[in-house]
């Protein structure tokens, strides 16, 4: 039986996991990736394997029916966010899927707390100045008092507003699936874009899904406060970029910190890289030792299961 993983955390870490794929004689396949495997590439070597355990990669309808034509027979999406499979295809195909759900909350709010830290002091700019032999001193706002639009309310908005709150920040969240008997820390919730003119921050935690495709947009940046900062923890198209760029030209965003982005890695020749006021993350705000220790082995469980493999214990 054999085993591919694409997955870029779990990859970076794969020799603290060989040992149970080896305890059943499993062959593993752990390919070079920077961030994810084309759909021709995919379709290559998908059917080669009884198991997949899935990173960002597009794992389309094409790409799971050369599967099934091989020897795939259950797949495990590593972590939460799923908009890059088709769970469609795997139903029409049988293929047994899942993901490893509220894995990573703690950790990417960690991220997300501070980038509204670096964005509010500037952090990142006096950095860079001491580094190039200079000393500035940027004046920086308070986050006391301050308030935040926080999109997306699910694991990882709530450990995020948990921390914003600690600051003393007040929290409006937008979340279309959220329970107000959910919602124990008191967060405002609103309908979106109710009330986005009052927010300082814009802080984006959400998955990626047809209704969310581009919801901060240029509408938004009309209607937001001059000089909000911006945040991006969730999925890149969240936000439409161009459309950040240009309220990044004109002053009406003051500043952006983007762990996620529409086309990745950033391209050479995006101008969101020339600006001085971005700063950027690499799709890594779960990345940690603890976390990829965790989603991997429940990853490796849900897979074994499906395949049969002593239950997965």
């Amino acid at each position: 039986m054999k085993v591919l993983v694409t997955c870029p955390p779990m990859l970076a870490m794969i020799d603290s996991f060989r040992h149970l794929f080896e305890e059943y004689n499993i062959e593993l396949t752990t390919p070079n990736i920077v961030q994810t495997i084309s759909v021709d590439e995919l379709k290559e070597i998908v059917p080669q394997h009884d198991g997949w355990i899935i990173g960002d990669d597009p794992a389309t309808r094409e790409v799971f029916e050369a599967g099934i034509k091989g020897n795939l027979k259950a797949a495990v999406k590593w972590g939460i966010g799923v908009d890059n499979v088709d769970f469609d295809a795997c139903k029409d195909f049988k293929i047994p899927i899942t993901n490893t759900p509220e894995m990573f909350g703690k950790e990417v709010a960690d991220i997300a707390m501070g980038y509204v830290i670096a964005l509010s002091r500037e952090t990142f700019e006096i950095d860079r100045s001491v580094r190039d032999g200079r000393w500035i001193k940027p004046r920086g706002i308070s986050l006391s008092g301050k308030s935040v639009a926080l999109i997306g309310f699910g694991n990882i908005g709530q450990s995020t507003a948990k921390r914003l709150q600690a600051s003393d920040m007040k929290v409006v969240a937008y979340d279309p699936f959220i329970k107000l008997n959910l919602n124990p820390s008191k967060v405002e919730i609103e309908t979106w874009p109710n009330r986005i003119d009052e927010a300082d921050f814009i802080v984006v935690t959400c998955s990626l899904t047809e209704s969310s495709y581009h919801m901060v947009n240029a509408e938004i940046f009309s209607q937001a406060k001059p000089g909000v900062r911006i945040i991006n923890v969730g999925r890149g198209p969240v936000i439409d970029e161009l459309s950040l760029e240009d309220a990044l030209k004109s002053g009406k965003v003051y500043s952006a910190a983007l762990d996620v982005f529409e086309v990745e890695p950033l391209p050479g020749s995006s101008y969101l890289r020339t600006h001085p006021h971005c700063i950027f993350g690499s799709h890594n705000a779960s990345n940690t030792k603890d976390a990829v220790e965790r989603a991997s082995n429940i990853a490796i469980q849900k897979l074994f299961v499906f395949l049969g493999i002593n239950n997965g214990q």
